[in-house]
């Protein structure tokens, strides 16, 4: 004779251990066992869970890239406008029209490039890793 055990189950948990043994026209208790054998059981399948930490490692190297490129961003950016700020002298009233021309050329001169360099995939923190001969993390 097998020892009674008492279990409290969810409501849903419940439902669908019902369904799945009526639908094999057997009882509960050997759904159960069926179920727990399984899970206990040496050779249980771990593909998923090997999947699933695949996934999830790929993801974690991913986030690294996206940071480490983000905060070579934050430094360009920085840099550029330190020395930018520090170097740049105020122009005279006279020359603003001349300058905010030349600067719309730069401008769109700079966009074309950084398009152009999106579209090879050649992008700033690829040439600076070849600069460095660094690997992100």
């Amino acid at each position: 004779m097998k020892p009674r055990v008492n279990l409290r189950l969810d409501a849903q948990l419940l439902a669908i251990l019902e369904d799945v043994a009526s639908e094999h026209q057997t009882t509960k208790t050997a759904v159960l066992e069926d179920a727990l054998r399984h899970y206990f059981s040496e050779e249980r399948d771990y593909a998923l869970e090997d999947r699933v930490l695949k996934r999830m490692d790929n993801f974690e190297k991913r986030m690294g890239r996206l940071e480490w490129k983000t905060n070579l961003s934050i430094e360009i950016m920085s840099h550029y406008m330190h020395y930018w700020l520090t170097r740049t002298d105020p122009i005279p009233e006279s020359h603003r029209d001349a300058a905010a021309a030349l600067g719309f050329r730069r401008f769109n001169y700079f966009m074309d490039q950084v398009s152009m360099k999106m579209k090879t995939r050649r992008t700033l923190s690829h040439e600076s890793l070849r600069w460095q001969g660094a690997k992100p993390d």
